[in-house]
């Protein structure tokens, strides 16, 4: 297919098509004449990944790029994906020269080792969780075990779902869809569900009756 159709397929314009190969997110069309190139249904497929991360995932350009380079290097295995993917969604938070920081990176530190689960030292979420801990020991929310976990429980199982929807010997390129829709659009499918379940919650206990 020609340029004007992958536009009108992909619901986007020539020129972010032609702004995405530039940027290297999206392979050039097999050149068919000095001023024609050919699109085929991989350019098409990777539009709608890239349309979906920008939108729904709300990422920069910048981390879909990191994402991209992972995906189409095939020495990047699934867990190195997983990592890359998660790494480049962020968000990276400035560590704060705060020993109320310090004490609950620690904290998280030690968090992790306790569930014994096998996570990077630079994970940014390690970061997140910290700042999220200082934010609710300033409002007068301590953090405990006990508080912590439903939410643990409810992180692992969704995990373990999402991990487990990657299917074994499937082709790579269906694999990694699959992985980056787990790892990012269905995060934006967790936090709606858990807003939504809120707001239920809420109204069987304090609406009225």
């Amino acid at each position: 297919m020609q340029i004007s159709e992958l536009s009108d397929r992909s619901g986007l314009t020539v020129q972010t098509i032609k702004f995405y190969i530039r940027e290297g997110l999206l392979p050039k069309g097999s050149a068919v004449s000095a001023t024609r190139s050919e699109y085929d249904g991989r350019h098409l497929e990777r539009l709608r990944l890239i349309s979906a991360l920008r939108e729904v995932g709300d990422l920069p350009v910048s981390a879909i790029q990191q994402i991209i380079e992972a995906v189409d290097d095939d020495r990047v295995g699934l867990h190195q994906l997983f990592a890359t993917a998660r790494h480049a969604i962020g968000p990276h938070v400035a560590a704060p020269h705060d020993p109320h920081w310090r004490a609950a990176r620690e904290d998280v530190d030690a968090l992790v080792r306790e569930l014994g689960w096998t996570v990077g030292d630079r994970a940014p979420a390690r970061d997140l969780l910290a700042h999220t801990f200082v934010a609710l020991r300033r409002l007068g929310f301590p953090i405990t075990l006990r508080d912590l976990r439903p939410y643990v429980k409810a992180a692992m199982d969704v995990a373990e779902h999402e991990v487990g929807r990657v299917a074994s010997g499937a082709p790579r390129a269906r694999t990694v869809h699959t992985l980056i829709v787990s790892t990012i659009l269905y995060e934006q499918v967790l936090t709606a569900l858990h807003r939504l379940a809120q707001e239920d919650a809420s109204a069987r206990r304090f609406g009225p009756g």
